[in-house]
């Protein structure tokens, strides 16, 4: 016999997790998107998460990311996904924009900001949005997403911080995740100079894409340049796993078709609806589980 969903239905922590997740999209434009193998599998990624935050979006029009939306409503039949766009990024012609894709039927957007980058130390500046999260220990979740420059990796990184402040003021509240392609790893940013960053020396920050972790598509790189921190101790209490998704191993597809989508892997964090803790079973749930158990 086979007992997974009874188990679920019994045992703690059987609770349905929530999966926010973080994708460089490698200059994804229209005439990208528009290629049928490269929008199947960008909505075979996409359908797994229920945030999804979209980086290198190269699309001043919006009509890859309509393109993306309608075509991924046309794959879940709920029809519930819809994007929250940042107006197109940068300090040259080159412009990016930070998408935001989610299912609407399990959160909805609060309110969102682009960070007052001031002094010009970000070449994407964060495009923040606070969500409705379905969770008596955290009814909203604040999401700070960063692409960072390969050329200013640290000086991006530690105004992170800054940016971490303000969300905190703006919305008094600390429970938050950074997320996205910091470029944290190999020859943009050394191990010791990982270590030294603030969101490495102030307590409270938790990286849960560990530095050993692969985020890129090519064999030939081992590097961990995209990453998820979380931050808040109700946050934190909800982690349920946080991995980088192998979409060509996942999907049966060559290095040279992935790369068509990306040279990275997207990365993503489940969180449960409850904190984790150990209850006892019922009485009567104990009795069932012990009865199914037996031969």
């Amino acid at each position: 016999m086979h007992y997974p969903a009874v188990l679920l239905l019994l045992l703690p922590g059987g609770v349905e997790a929530f999966r926010i997740c973080a994708f460089n999209a490698q200059r994804l434009t229209l005439a990208k998107a528009a290629r049928e193998h490269v929008m199947d599998t960008l909505v075979r990624i996409l359908v797994r998460c229920d945030i999804m935050v979209l980086q290198e979006v190269v699309d001043s029009s919006g009509s890859a990311m309509s393109l993306l939306l309608r075509e991924l409503n046309r794959f879940d039949e709920s029809g519930s996904y819809t994007l929250l766009s940042s107006p197109s990024l940068g300090r040259s012609t080159y412009m990016e924009k930070y998408v935001y894709v989610y299912r609407s039927h399990k959160t909805q957007v609060l309110d969102s900001y682009v960070y007052n980058d001031e002094d010009d130390l970000f070449a994407r500046e964060p495009f923040v949005a606070r969500f409705t999260f379905p969770s008596k220990v955290l009814p909203s979740l604040v999401l700070v997403p960063l692409h960072t420059s390969p050329k200013a990796v640290e000086k991006e990184l530690n105004a992170l911080y800054d940016v971490f402040l303000d969300v905190s003021k703006h919305w008094q509240s600390k429970d938050m995740i950074l997320l996205g392609d910091f470029n944290a790893d190999c020859a943009s940013l050394t191990k010791k100079r990982i270590g030294e960053l603030v969101l490495r020396t102030q307590e409270g920050f938790h990286w849960v894409i560990p530095d050993g972790e692969d985020t890129t598509v090519r064999a030939s790189t081992h590097c961990a340049y995209d990453r998820i921190v979380l931050h808040g101790e109700r946050c934190q209490s909800l982690l349920r796993s946080a991995a980088a998704f192998d979409f060509p191993g996942s999907f049966g597809l060559t290095e040279e078709e992935a790369l068509n989508v990306s040279d990275h892997y997207p990365v993503e964090v489940e969180l449960s609806r409850a904190a984790r803790r150990v209850q006892p079973l019922g009485l009567a749930a104990a009795l069932l589980l012990l009865l199914l158990l037996l031969p």
